[in-house]
């Protein structure tokens, strides 16, 4: 009898933090095996395409984790930004951060039709999106995670919140952790997904003002390193020049490390949202500087971040479509 009050009483306990769990992940649907029964080679497919592609163009690898991360951001991981404009859709395609920038939508294209062959109407554009940027991480020496699956995919685009949600480069690192918070995420997140610097191209618009006026008085930004600042106006002019590609890391821009918290503490970190990192906030800094001494650390926070992102509020169950091609509604077709 006491045996059985002493469990009562742990049930008691448990129940309603048990619920509180359920009520937290509205993702409490995703798992890895998801697919396993309904399309078994759901996972071999999407990896051997990114395969391919990454093996054309390293660059691809940065480009479709990028593509997860700002689907993510903006209601939810549920592939909106895939979506194409139409008589119904403001493409997010259009925003401020991902206008002739955002890239790799014809590698989510090939892949969907693959799927579409092996298993109709199965696989959705948000689960493909977290597949191959997982996979892209790990073709480039990052560390591999299991992808909780089981997503479903928007029927609407936000340009607004593509606009508004997503971390700019140019944000002050208080209003970066804000849009971390907001969808359930915090500045371990914040520094380890940054990390994700440690591989790609950034365009000069994103960083100019970093080399001829940081905060308004016509100076350089002075935590950057003024070699690397030189370095860098020879490619990036006061006007013109825009869209010229510098690397995130100035060390190894198609490997996966942790050479990017190490550029930045020596102030060759290229973005301001980077330098912010080490610069404006005790926290922040003391990541920065335990992911530049131990790689391994570094890669087990960012895998973990990454399956904390592409848990943000995800459609499950009934809810939304499994599109039959990612840049339409099935009902524009």
């Amino acid at each position: 009898m006491a045996t059985s009050m002493s469990c009562l009483l742990v049930l008691c306990l448990v129940c309603p933090l048990l619920a509180g769990v359920v009520r937290a992940n509205p993702w409490y649907g995703l798992f890895p095996q998801f697919y396993d029964h309904s399309c078994p080679k759901a996972k071999e497919i999407v990896q051997s395409i990114v395969a391919q592609a990454v093996a054309q163009e390293t660059r691809m690898a940065a480009s479709l984790v990028r593509l997860h991360f700002h689907d993510c951001f903006v209601k939810g991981c549920d592939a909106s930004v895939l979506l194409d404009n139409s008589s119904s859709i403001v493409s997010e395609k259009g925003s401020n951060p991902n206008l002739n920038s955002l890239r790799g939508f014809e590698v989510v294209d090939q892949i969907k039709v693959a799927l579409e062959t092996a298993c109709p109407g199965t696989v959705s554009c948000a689960d493909i999106l977290a597949l191959a940027a997982r996979d892209s991480t790990v073709l480039v020496g990052g560390p591999y995670w299991d992808v909780p699956l089981g997503r479903r995919d928007s029927l609407g685009a936000s340009i607004q919140g593509s606009n508004n949600d997503i971390p700019a480069p140019n944000n002050t690192l208080p209003t970066i952790i804000t849009k971390f918070n907001r969808l359930g995420l915090n500045v371990v997140d914040v520094v380890a997904l940054s990390g994700g610097h440690t591989i790609g191209l950034s365009r000069c618009t994103s960083f100019r003002q970093r080399l001829y006026n940081q905060s308004g008085n016509g100076l350089a930004d002075s935590t950057l390193d003024v070699s690397y600042a030189a370095q860098l106006r020879q490619g990036c002019p006061r006007s013109g020049g825009d869209n010229n590609l510098f690397p995130l890391d100035v060390v190894s821009s198609t490997k996966f490390d942790n050479f990017y918290f190490k550029n930045i503490l020596a102030g060759r970190g290229l973005l301001s949202s980077d330098e912010v990192l080490l610069t404006k906030s005790a926290e922040t800094a003391a990541l920065v500087k335990a992911y530049a001494n131990d790689v391994h650390l570094f890669f087990q926070h960012f895998a973990q971040s990454m399956v904390n992102m592409g848990n943000i509020m995800p459609l499950t169950g009934s809810q939304g479509e499994i599109r039959k091609d990612c840049r339409r509604l099935n009902n524009d077709h």
